[in-house]
């Protein structure tokens, strides 16, 4: 389908969802918002997209709301606040895990990325970036409670980097190298050019692996977020167990033992 702020194409077996408004370092408005769950089922619905990246076009990644239209039409883009609206905005939200995509989510980090950026490196399972990327948290410079951002980024990099973030505002950025210092990301590409390259190649990489394995492994690990230790193992036990008969289950030993590359079911075969 055609999108009016989203480029979303197919470079063999990696799907790109890329966010496309440049002229605001790709801020997102109301259409971007109602566009973005449409493209990442599109992507998660066709098998022969294994894996998916996610990046922007121009000098920035996301730096958020659009402010403008935030202070023109402020209830219109934020929506009503009551239970069944947050319901609803958290299984239809702008990132992959927020529209339960379970195929392998690359983040590409290029350029700024700023307060409701956060959220597409915060929902990736790889999260890679340009050497000119930054990152800044402007909320409370612009009289915005942040929340949803350190909320989810304290599951992933320590309090007080995320709440230094939050409390200098737009006053200060840090780089990639901070970043990859922190774990917020896994590894810079130099030079920033190559960040597309990369992401393809990795993207690559990852897509000769079982996309049903995958899937699986997917919802383990980020399902052991909302639950305790124990918990967390048994059900990624059983997840194990209700791959055991899968095509591929088999298909992977046989391969390993006869030297040569699987040949794995099509994504939807013998699901669990």
């Amino acid at each position: 389908m055609g999108y009016e702020t989203l480029i979303v194409e197919k470079r063999g077996p990696v799907g790109w969802l890329i966010l496309n408004r440049p002229e605001v370092l790709n801020a997102q408005n109301g259409q971007m918002g109602r566009e973005l769950p449409l493209a990442w089922r599109e992507l998660d619905a066709d098998d022969d997209v294994r894996v998916i990246v996610n990046t922007g076009t121009g000098r920035g990644f996301q730096t958020g709301m659009d402010v403008k239209e935030v202070a023109s039409e402020p209830e219109r883009i934020r929506g009503r606040h009551d239970a069944d609206t947050r319901r609803s905005q958290r299984e239809g939200g702008s990132t992959a895990i927020d529209n339960q995509v379970w195929k392998p989510v690359i983040c590409a980090v290029n350029g700024i990325c700023a307060g409701l950026g956060f959220h597409f490196v915060m929902g990736a399972d790889i999260v890679i970036a340009s050497s000119d990327a930054s990152f800044t948290d402007p909320h409370v410079s612009v009289g915005q409670v942040s929340a949803l951002e350190p909320i989810g980024l304290i599951r992933r990099i320590p309090f007080e980097a995320v709440a230094r973030m939050v409390f200098t505002g737009r006053h200060e950025r840090f780089g990639p190298e901070r970043a990859l210092q922190l774990g917020l990301i896994g590894e810079i590409v130099d030079p920033p050019e190559e960040l597309q390259a990369r992401a393809q190649e990795l993207g690559e990489t990852i897509a000769r692996n079982s996309p049903a394995a995958m899937r699986e492994s997917k919802k383990a690990m980020w399902s052991s977020l909302d639950r305790g230790l124990t918990e967390a193992l048994d059900h990624g036990m059983d997840l194990v167990s209700g791959f055991w008969g899968h095509p591929d289950d088999g298909e992977g030993a046989r391969a390993f033992a006869e030297k040569r590359e699987p040949r794995w079911a099509p994504p939807g075969a013998g699901r669990p």
